[in-house]
């Protein structure tokens, strides 16, 4: 009759054996007196062996706890997404297939148990394109606006802002209607004049809840990244991000690498900056010392001969 006990691997069962040896051996001692020297000798060279043992032991194996803990993608993004966290964060979960938009047909994977399923291949290289995008857009001193209204996603697009600096804004309540085609009632003339009002480049996080923002991005010839769901017409937007839009972590895991590629373009664009003042410095010493050897190479008159002249 085989027995119903799972099989355990040589370490596991020669820690088993070993600890079983142990508490054997450490009753036994425990049953009988400690009388004499030689019992006192033998009981502290035991613990002694035992304790090397144990000691040497503990550094195989793993160590489980009850804590768990996911990585912290909201203050320390991944530059680079890979299919494995997309995966993870749920970025592949659709809506229903009966509300699956026709013109999102070529970035699914397939439906199960009623539910439509992402396909990630293409999601991860839609992704790299539209963080090359906010990276171009950055390096060129471009204002990115990250929309984000909802209670959940409102820290994320907070976060990605900060990180743009001075480039970087954020939605996080309500888009105001007319805050693009008509900012000139809203802002006032000299406000419109003075600032730069128009945005280079807006990230949704949900589009479905801020079709005002995409019409007015649209109307105001502004390039628009969104995340676009099964239930959502990739069309709406410049360049879609096809992924699970009800996700926080997902959300977390985009915003994170657009706002990390838009900063290394912030990093780009000063390190050209430095470049360029060094080299117009460089020039100008080199015009200097080149003003200064053309003086000293000619021929000085004495006052006579300046008077005669």
């Amino acid at each position: 009759m085989h027995s119903l006990r799972p099989r355990l691997s040589n370490p596991v069962r020669f820690s088993f054996k070993f600890c079983k040896n142990c508490t054997r051996r450490l009753s036994q001692q425990a049953q009988g007196p400690l009388e004499t020297e030689n019992d006192w000798t033998d009981f502290q060279q035991t613990r002694t062996s035992l304790k090397t043992l144990m000691d040497a032991m503990s550094q195989y194996g793993s160590t489980q706890t009850s804590q768990w803990s996911l990585r912290d993608s909201l203050h320390r993004p991944t530059k680079d997404a890979t299919l494995s966290a997309l995966l993870a964060s749920g970025a592949h979960f659709g809506h229903a297939s009966s509300r699956m938009n026709p013109n999102f047909l070529p970035y699914a994977y397939g439906t199960r148990a009623g539910i439509t399923l992402i396909d990630l291949d293409h999601t991860l290289p839609l992704l790299r394109r539209a963080a090359k995008v906010v990276r171009a857009v950055a390096a060129n001193d471009g204002q990115i606006v990250f929309i984000g209204t909802r209670s959940d996603i409102r820290p994320v697009v907070q976060k990605a802002a900060q990180r743009l600096g001075t480039q970087g804004f954020h939605v996080g309540d309500r888009w105001l209607p007319g805050t693009l085609t008509n900012k000139w009632q809203m802002f006032g003339h000299e406000t419109v004049r003075s600032k730069r009002i128009v945005p280079d480049l807006v990230i949704l996080l949900n589009p479905i809840q801020n079709m005002n923002a995409i019409q007015e991005c649209a109307l105001s010839n502004v390039p628009t990244i969104a995340i676009v769901d099964s239930n959502v017409d990739p069309r709406i937007v410049m360049y879609p991000i096809p992924a699970n839009d009800e996700s926080p972590r997902t959300a977390e895991i985009i915003a994170g690498v657009l706002s990390i590629a838009g900063r290394e373009g912030i990093a780009i664009r000063e390190a050209e900056t430095q470049r360029m003042r060094m080299a117009v410095d460089s020039a100008w010493e080199d015009f200097n010392k080149m003003q200064v050897m053309q003086d000293a190479r000619q021929p000085q008159r004495s006052d006579a001969e300046a008077f005669d002249y």
